[in-house]
């Protein structure tokens, strides 16, 4: 299993026009550049048919979205951990408020990842979600209410409560979880904010991949963690 080095910015490409095929490519190339730069962990998250040239194009972790509970066989239209590996993946994200998932099919993905030596992390809506997440043991948890998602309105600021209680929630069910902060976040000031609170990086998405300018917007992000 890769090992992860934080405070981490992990990118979720989700599914924008902008951010797939080629363009996937050079977002993680820059993504990869400030990590070296700045010796910040920034972890890349495509979809699926971009994972394998992003992959060989960057040193830097290639998560995939999501993965579905299945073994390798007669599954159409699924797609397995062992695929997302092959594909050069070291990781995927779980339950993510546009793709959620019983409790029970996120324990048997945990499991199955951890036997294939990729990295888990699960997202969850709400603390107590997150200390339930916390006991299937994956390697982090990051916290999203659905409803900040995409708005730039940052749930470290937003909601602070919901960071702290979640933070405090997985402390007792699981100590060696990391929490990261998602939902809302857009600058520098929301990262810092998400650090203050007790969590050890942030996952985004549109506040990224909607950027006019990758490079400034990634490197904005990134700043706290190493000040």
């Amino acid at each position: 299993m890769v090992e992860i080095k934080y405070p981490v910015l992990l990118i979720n490409f989700k599914a924008y026009r902008q951010s797939s095929g080629r363009r996937a490519v050079e977002l993680a190339k820059i993504a990869e550049e400030v990590s070296k730069e700045r010796g910040v962990t920034i972890i890349v998250a495509p979809q699926f048919t971009d994972i394998a040239p992003v992959a060989q194009a960057v040193e830097i972790p290639v998560f995939a979205q999501h993965v579905d509970p299945v073994s390798p066989g007669a599954h159409t239209g699924h797609v397995t951990l062992e695929a997302i590996k092959d594909a050069g993946a070291v990781g995927t994200i779980l339950n993510h408020s546009e793709r959620r998932l019983r409790i029970d099919v996120i324990d048997e993905i945990v499991k199955r990842a951890k036997e294939l030596g990729l990295i888990t992390t699960v997202c969850a809506n709400t603390p107590e979600v997150s200390a339930a997440v916390a006991a299937l043991n994956p390697d982090m948890i990051a916290i999203e209410p659905p409803e900040l998602i995409g708005t730039g309105i940052p749930v470290s600021k937003a909601k602070p409560e919901v960071i702290t209680s979640t933070v405090n929630l997985v402390k007792k069910v699981n100590p060696q979880v990391k929490i990261l902060t998602g939902a809302g976040i857009t600058t520098g000031d929301d990262v810092a904010a998400a650090l203050r609170l007790g969590t050890v990086g942030v996952l985004v998405a549109s506040g990224i991949v909607k950027a006019k300018d990758w490079r400034k917007a990634i490197i904005d992000l990134v700043t706290p963690m190493v000040s």
